[in-house]
């Protein structure tokens, strides 16, 4: 679904079951719109690593039941692509979180650095028991 906003940007929202089948969704719609806008391959590639990333996280910390959902909100501006990726978890203190150590990787811990390498901006706005929202943003190269 696409929806043109009052400012002329192009807004694509989908609702998500918190489970992982689902996150090729999220990604397919994610390389479409993006080839659409005229990123390169490797700018593409790295956009579905990031969306991957913050919808894992969304259903590990935001769905806990089968039936829960997460929202990803694709917002397509003149040179920049702006993802949002909600859920109603319980929230966390991004402030309080350390740097991954990489010299001693883990299995998990990594999705936030590895969000925040790949995209240009990154926000996260999270409050207790209300959930955790985080924006991505992927400005085009000219």
């Amino acid at each position: 679904m696409e929806v043109k906003t009052k400012n002329g940007d192009i807004k694509v929202t989908l609702t998500l079951p918190g489970v992982p089948e689902f996150v090729s969704v999220a990604r397919l719609t994610l390389s479409g719109i993006a080839n659409r806008m005229g990123f390169d391959v490797d700018a593409i590639e790295d956009l579905k690593v990031a969306v991957s990333e913050a919808c894992t996280n969304a259903m590990k910390h935001g769905c806990e039941q089968t039936e829960d959902q997460y929202v990803v909100n694709y917002t397509v501006k003149e040179n920049q692509l702006i993802i949002d990726v909600s859920d109603k978890g319980e929230g966390f203190d991004y402030d309080a979180m350390e740097t991954p150590d990489l010299t001693r990787p883990k299995e998990n811990g990594l999705g936030l650095y590895i969000i925040k390498t790949l995209m240009d901006e990154v926000e996260i706005k999270s409050e207790a028991s209300k959930g955790t929202v985080l924006r991505m943003i992927k400005k085009l190269e000219e």
